[in-house]
C-alpha cells in the first residue's frame, strides 16, 4: 500500500462550554492520536514533511517533548525529561491550591483531574523511559492485523517528495514493519493495551495515548477501534541523526472507529462502515536497528487534498 463585551460569564459556564468542546473533541475520533497531531520526529519536528501523492498537505505537530532550537534534549537526557514534567506538576499542584483558597469548587475539581492526569503521564514516561534504554525491543509476533500481515497487492513506492534526497535506505522489511505498526497500534489503543502500546512506541507517544484514554474513561467512553487496513502509503523521507534513525511515511487506511457510552451506545462512528483516514505517522529506532526495531514517535494529520489556489 505504500506508494510514492458583557459581564463575564460565570466559571461553571465557562467550564461547562469548555467542557462540552472536549467531549466532542474525543467523541470525534476513537482511533490511536484521536485526529491530533503530536509527538517528536528529531531536529525536523517542527518541519513540514515533504509532500506525497498520498499526503499533499501535512498539519505541524502540535504538541512535542522537543523543544525549537534543541530538538533532542529530550532524547538524550533522562533528567531534562524529568523536568518537563516537574514543572507541569508544580504548576497543576499551584493552580490547585489557589482553586482551594477562593473557593472554585468546579474549577478545584477539572484541575485536579489534570493534576492526577500529569501524574499518571508523568510516571508511564519514567518507567517507559527504562524500557526504552534497552535497544532490543522483542519481537512482536502477537496482536497483529487478522493474525498475518496484510496483502492487500498495492505495491509500496516512494513518494515524490523523497527522491533524491533520502539519506536512509527503507528496505522492503521497514515497510512491512510499517504497515505492521498501523495495525498493531490502532488495535491496542481499541482494547486499552498499555504494554503492548509501549513496546510499539516511544515514551512520550504512550503517554499522549493514556492521557487520552484516560480522559476519555473519566467521561464514561471507551474506543472501539477494529479492522485497521492500509490503503494508500508513500515514503516522505528517511534519514539518519545522531544515535537514531527516522523514517516519516504517509498512509491512506481505513478502520473501525467508534465511540460508544457505558451503555454500548454509539456516540460517534459507525460499527459497519469503516472510516478512511489520512495521517503521517514518523517511526524511530536506534542506528542500525532492524525492521523490528521500528517505534513510533510522531503522528500528524495529513489531507489528500491540495488547498485552491488564491
Amino acid at each position: 500500500m505504500f506508494m510514492s463585551k458583557r459581564r463575564a460569564p460565570g466559571w461553571g459556564f465557562a467550564l461547562a462550554f469548555l467542557g462540552a468542546l472536549s467531549f466532542l473533541a474525543t467523541a470525534a475520533d476513537a482511533r490511536v492520536g484521536g485526529g491530533s497531531s503530536f509527538g517528536s520526529r528529531g531536529s525536523r519536528t517542527y518541519s513540514s514533511p515533504p509532500s506525497t501523492d498520498t499526503a499533499p498537505r501535512v498539519a505541524p505537530v502540535e504538541k512535542s517533548f522537543s523543544q525549537p532550537g534543541n530538538p533532542t534534549a529530550t532524547q538524550v537526557s533522562g533528567a531534562s525529561r524529568f523536568g518537563g514534567w516537574r514543572s507541569i506538576l508544580l504548576g497543576g499542584l499551584f493552580a490547585g491550591i489557589l482553586a482551594s483558597i477562593f473557593g472554585f469548587g468546579v474549577l478545584a475539581s477539572v484541575l485536579g483531574f489534570l493534576l492526577q492526569a500529569a501524574l499518571i503521564a508523568g510516571i508511564v514516561w519514567l518507567v517507559m523511559s527504562y524500557f526504552r534504554s534497552r535497544r532490543a525491543r522483542p519481537a512482536m509476533a502477537s496482536a497483529s492485523v487478522g493474525g498475518s500481515r496484510p496483502t492487500s497487492g498495492v505495491d509500496y513506492r516512494v513518494g515524490a517528495g523523497a527522491r533524491g534526497s533520502t539519506k536512509l535506505e527503507i528496505e522492503p522489511l521497514d515497510y512491512d514493519a510499517f504497515e505492521r505498526l498501523l495495525g498493531e497500534i490502532q488495535l491496542a489503543y481499541g482494547r486499552r493495551d498499555e504494554r503492548a502500546l509501549g513496546e510499539r512506541a516511544t515514551p512520550e507517544m504512550l503517554s499522549y495515548f493514556m492521557e487520552q484514554l484516560e480522559g476519555d474513561r473519566r467521561k464514561g467512553l471507551r474506543n472501539e477501534v477494529s479492522t485497521p487496513r492500509l490503503l494508500q502509503g508513500n515514503l516522505a523521507e528517511a534519514w539518519r541523526e545522531g544515535s537514531d534513525e527516522y523514517a516519516t511515511v504517509a498512509m491512506r487506511f481505513s478502520l473501525i472507529d467508534v465511540t460508544a457510552d457505558s451503555s454500548g451506545r454509539v456516540v460517534s462512528g459507525s460499527r459497519t462502515t469503516p472510516q478512511e483516514v489520512t495521517e503521517v505517522w514518523t517511526f524511530r529506532r536506534s542506528r542500525g536497528g532492524t525492521a523490528d526495531q521500528w517505534e513510533l514517535s510522531a503522528i500528524q494529520q495529513a489531507s489528500q487534498r491540495l488547498p485552491l489556489a488564491s
